[in-house]
């Protein structure tokens, strides 16, 4: 996990579980702990293959990868804890398996928001996995609309391609593991250009909840939320308060 910010997690402030989308670490997240204000503690999964877990492989199935992580999670967020769910285009599905096993857990799960996602039983019909160096790059950067500079550094570039290929690769063959609906609210989230994710597949998660759902979208492509984590954590804010 991610450093925990200021709050410890039997505090009563919500805590926001970020889950990171393909290539990401946590630290993409760092910055929404002080946008987030004193509305939650911000915290992240620090999944393998990247920053401080470098070295550990990386998982290639987001079933697994859930299992794999939900004691560090739980453990992170304390017994009887409240939390949000945050994850985006492979965060998203990520998320939902969370999702699914904090209950068990004893982690009070008050919302999952998924963003760049269509529901969790849809699958891409165009794919990146299976390609190679600059087709693969080049595939990935077509469908986020965004290229990350690291990737123009051949050293850099070199370090963070296994560990991308790795998680588009989980993103592009995942299977739910089960058909049975989350029982907590779930905000959809999209950029209104996102050229990998329709409308309408983005509204999928309405049939993936027993609870309430929302609908909202951002100006931008897939990779909007790059420049808008302040609009995005108002949304969250605003959705959470809607349900009380």
């Amino acid at each position: 996990m991610s450093a925990p910010g200021t709050s410890t997690p039997g505090q009563e402030r919500t805590t926001l579980l970020c889950v990171p989308f393909a290539g990401a670490g946590p630290s993409f997240f760092h910055p929404w702990q002080q946008l987030a204000g004193d509305r939650w503690r911000v915290t992240s999964v620090e999944l393998p293959g990247r920053e401080r877990r470098f070295l550990d492989p990386p998982y290639r199935n987001v079933v697994e990868a859930a299992k794999g992580e939900i004691d560090a999670v739980a453990a992170d967020l304390g017994e009887g804890a409240r939390t949000v769910l945050f994850g985006h285009s492979l965060g998203a599905v990520l998320a939902y398996e969370l999702t699914h096993l904090l209950g068990a857990r004893g982690v009070h799960v008050e919302r999952l928001v998924v963003s760049g996602s269509p529901g969790p039983w849809t699958q891409r019909e165009r794919r990146a996995a299976g390609l190679e160096g600059d087709e693969f790059l080049a595939r990935v950067e077509e469908f986020a609309g965004f290229r990350h500079e690291a990737l123009d550094h051949p050293e850099m570039r070199e370090l963070i391609l296994p560990t991308l290929q790795a998680d588009c690769e989980m993103h592009e063959a995942y299977v739910p593991s089960t058909d049975v609906p989350v029982p907590v609210p779930v905000t959809s989230l999209r950029g209104d250009r996102d050229g990998l994710v329709t409308a309408q597949e983005a509204r999928q998660w309405r049939d993936a909840t027993t609870a309430g759902f929302g609908y909202a979208e951002f100006p931008g492509d897939h990779m909007y939320l790059v420049d808008l984590g302040r609009e995005v954590l108002d949304v969250i804010e605003a959705e959470s308060a809607r349900e009380r």
